[in-house]
């Protein structure tokens, strides 16, 4: 739902995480939402030390970003379980538009691995799914500006869902709207030069046809490449601030970016949201 009226950020209360609040505050204030803090208890392992952790989290949850989040309407929910299993469930039944995560990885780990709790929510979850892998490198809040938004589609289902999102993003943050879409086929080796250019052509004219069917008239590219490296590529030379990509809980992440939407969100310079 665009906009959205509420929005779902699951907590760990690292730093990581409090620097993330940086976006759920632009995304809260634009759009006047109603923001739940939602912080998960997991069960004990075999391992581990029994001891009452539910006193502590609460204590923590409590006092976590009160000054940041002073002006908004917050609800502050404590659970107990698997974090995934709990937030997937807490944001479909309380009808959550949004979810609004950083994406876990860990110094040069991060571009191989994606934290299994982001991984279980993006495949299952109902609502679109903001992740954001380099939340350390976020600038001040009153820094902070979406002036550029790209859409990367893949002819599916999903593509004319994503790029009427992002237009209506780009009217709402005043933002450009651009669009990528990836042709592996037609990388460099991939065969004869004039088959290339003709596939290249021709994806062009589909990505204007799902323009045309929702009114927008952002600037397409059309690049004939792996789909995370033309995305992310791209991403990075547009030097985009959201970077928007189709899902289906259906049928999980679809098509061609069904095998690269992960390595997208890991690699993206730019926060991802999935639609």
């Amino acid at each position: 739902m665009f906009p959205p009226k509420k929005i779902l950020f699951p907590v760990d209360f690292s730093e990581r995480c409090a620097s993330a609040a940086r976006m759920v505050e632009i995304f809260a204030g634009r759009f006047q939402t109603e923001l739940t803090l939602l912080h998960v208890i997991e069960p004990l392992s075999y391992n581990d030390i029994p001891v009452d952790s539910s006193g502590i989290a609460e204590q923590q949850l409590s006092t976590f970003l009160v000054d940041e989040l002073k002006h908004f309407d917050v609800r502050r929910v404590l659970l107990d379980g698997d974090p995934a299993s709990q937030i997937i469930e807490y944001a479909n039944v309380q009808g959550s538009d949004l979810i609004m995560l950083p994406t876990h990885g860990y110094g040069g780990f991060r571009r191989l691995f994606l934290g299994s709790v982001t991984s279980k929510i993006l495949h299952a979850a109902q609502c679109p799914v903001w992740t954001g892998v380099h939340m350390e490198n976020l600038p001040r809040l009153e820094d902070i500006s979406i002036k550029r938004i790209l859409c990367a589609i893949d002819l599916d289902s999903q593509s004319c869902p994503t790029v009427s999102l992002g237009k209506k993003m780009a009217a709402e943050f005043g933002a450009e709207l651009e669009i990528v879409h990836a042709v592996p086929e037609a990388r460099d080796g991939a065969g004869p030069t004039n088959s290339k250019q003709d596939l290249i052509n021709q994806a062009t004219e589909k990505v204007q046809a799902v323009q045309a069917c929702v009114g927008s008239q952002g600037r397409v590219f059309v690049i004939g490449d792996e789909a995370a490296s033309a995305v992310c590529g791209c991403a990075a030379r547009e030097r985009a601030d959201v970077l928007l990509i189709g899902r289906s809980v259906k049928h999980g992440i679809l098509s061609r970016l069904r095998e690269s939407a992960y390595s997208i969100i890991r690699e993206s310079p730019c926060p991802v949201l999935s639609v």
